[in-house]
């Protein structure tokens, strides 16, 4: 028997809320997204997704709740799942969308929405250098493990940076990692128990909310603003959510490029002394800044700020290492934890090969033309998107992200998936959005922005959407 073409649409959106659920991106008592949205997401009716949640409502998956909406049901949580989904059209968009096709995209795919610079903007040549070096090195860097707390030429390269700041920080308060996004999901496992609640920026980076799913929290959220989290609201989640731990960007936060106000700085480290709240900073666009703003870990010190950051971003995201700033006494328990895990630090060639590039004087040229070159970058991608009604949401300091709105009535997630069959990824806002109210934002790459086909392309989408 062949199905109808409305039952196909049925049976799809069945399936992608089955793999969001199977993939984490749902947990038992969340609540599924609305009827329209998920319509607009699917590029189906919203009565094909009524359908679709009574289906599931009916198998027991989910549940309805009169007034409020659908549930992820108490027993509903499968296996684990890691298996790919048949093509990018037929995958839902949420946080693991954007960094799948942007990972796995191939030869020739643009990808203004992924998190990183272009291969020829970065310092590959420092990068051969320290290669060639290394070849010479004795046998014991190629062949062994790491040390527990990573080297200790990078380590000391650390701590003389946040001298400069003015934030204080002994060898005893440091260890490196395998990456920023391994620093996280250490202080995670060592702080956090499954039921815990952790307070998100809304919108913040999506992989923080990905990796905090895996570990079975609860999370809220506090709307940013463009001086930082709206401190009336982050007062009220605290006083109402009781988190464990807040997770934010100072410096260029991810994805609207807005900087820590010093007055909200302030405000909000007193506020989470006052309700015991741990924060941790990731401070990995910090040397995208022309000049520094506040930092948490500076004002605050490391009694209850954690600071964690790599070089993904301005060095390699080959070339992988990230870091831990702590008080002392954690910093013992998240060395162990690592052993456990990883059995050792990070890549001794890896952390070697940095080292290399950060002690000469061309990291700071790099930094610099790196700087000058998204200035460049981020005014024309703006004038060209305001002439096809998109706006940023701000002009961000440095870094090489634009949050922009789109025009009236257009749904960012139907514009990514309209441009992804044309070869074009995109960063919807909503996969930023723990709330789901950036449905008309969309995060972009101006690094990966530079060929006009791609502005063309985003017209033609928006005027089959409008």
């Amino acid at each position: 028997m062949i199905r109808s073409e409305a039952g196909n649409r049925t049976s799809d959106v069945m399936a992608a809320i089955r793999a969001k659920i199977s993939g984490r991106a749902l947990l038992p008592g969340d609540r599924l997204p609305s009827i329209r949205g998920f319509a607009a997401t699917m590029g189906v009716s919203p009565s094909t997704v009524v359908e679709a949640y009574d289906r599931l409502a009916a198998e027991g998956l989910i549940r309805a709740v009169r007034g409020s909406g659908f549930y992820v049901s108490g027993g509903a949580l499968p296996p684990l799942k890691l298996a790919a989904t048949a093509s990018p059209k037929a995958r839902v968009i949420d946080p693991f969308w954007v960094s799948r096709q942007s990972l796995d995209a191939e030869d020739g795919v643009s990808k203004p929405g992924c998190g990183w610079l272009p291969a020829d903007w970065m310092p590959n040549e420092a990068l051969r250098r320290a290669i060639r070096s290394l070849a010479r090195s004795d046998d014991a860097l190629l062949a062994y493990y790491g040390s527990t707390r990573g080297a200790l030429a990078l380590r000391r390269l650390l701590l003389a940076r946040f001298a400069e700041e003015g934030f204080e920080a002994g060898p005893d308060h440091l260890m490196l990692t395998n990456t920023g996004t391994q620093a996280l999901d250490l202080v995670c496992r060592f702080l956090l128990r499954p039921g815990d609640t952790v307070l998100i920026d809304d919108p913040c980076y999506f992989n923080f909310q990905a990796l905090l799913k895996a570990h079975q929290v609860r999370l809220v959220s506090v709307p940013y603003t463009p001086a930082g989290p709206d401190i009336a609201a982050f007062e009220a989640v605290l006083d109402a959510e009781k988190p464990r731990l807040y997770i934010t960007n100072s410096a260029l936060h991810n994805p609207t490029g807005a900087t820590l106000s010093p007055q909200t700085a302030h405000r909000l480290l007193n506020a989470a002394a006052r309700h015991d709240v741990t924060i941790v900073e990731d401070d990995i666009f910090a040397d995208f800044e022309p000049e520094p703003s506040s930092r948490l870990a500076a004002l605050g010190g490391l009694e209850r700020v954690i600071r964690i950051g790599s070089f993904s971003k301005t060095l390699s995201a080959s070339v992988r290492s990230g870091y831990i700033a702590a008080r002392p006494d954690w910093i013992e328990g998240l060395v162990d934890l690592q052993v456990a895990t990883n059995f050792g630090g990070p890549s001794p060639v890896s952390t070697e090969l940095l080292s290399h590039v950060l002690a000469g004087g061309g990291y700071r040229k790099h930094m610099e033309e790196l700087r000058r070159r998204l200035v460049r970058a981020r005014r024309e991608t703006a004038d060209r998107l305001g002439q096809i009604g998109i706006e940023p949401w701000l002009m961000p300091r440095g870094g090489f992200y634009l949050w922009s709105r789109l025009p009236d009535g257009i749904d960012s997630a139907a514009l990514a998936q309209e441009t992804i069959s044309a070869g074009i990824v995109l960063a919807p806002g909503n996969v930023f959005s723990l709330s789901q109210t950036a449905s008309g934002f969309m995060r972009f790459n101006v690094a990966h922005m530079q060929d006009p086909e791609i502005f063309r392309a985003i017209a033609r989408a928006i005027s089959r959407l409008g």
